[in-house]
């Protein structure tokens, strides 16, 4: 993965650009962590790719109009915002996320 120091952030090259099409989502390791990656309506954004219910793989999930829905109890999240649809008292982790060169980049804690 090559890194870039922007600031006080580091960004790791998560994945190129043309690889994450509209209305995909890819599962990634980003210096072991294990993220999830959603091109929504041509916006990029970075989950950790677990369901907060029950740890659940969420790239096992669907993604359909607008929404992440865990496959382990049908949990469902914003896929913009990583807010709960259903139940609502919940969030996704999210991560920066930026594309610059063609790349997707994460910036992890």
């Amino acid at each position: 993965m090559n890194r870039a120091a922007s600031g006080t952030s580091t960004w790791t090259a998560a994945m190129e650009e043309d690889e994450l099409w509209e209305g995909d989502m890819a599962p990634v390791v980003v210096n072991g962590v294990k993220v999830l990656l959603m091109n929504v309506d041509g916006t990029v954004r970075a989950y950790q790719n677990r369901c907060p219910h029950q740890e659940w793989a969420l790239d096992e999930g669907e993604f359909d109009e607008g929404k992440l829905i865990c496959s382990r109890h049908l949990w469902e999240f914003d896929a913009l915002t990583g807010a709960g649809v259903n139940p609502t008292d919940c969030a996704l982790t999210s991560y920066p996320v930026k594309v610059e060169d063609g790349q997707i980049l994460v910036s992890l804690p």
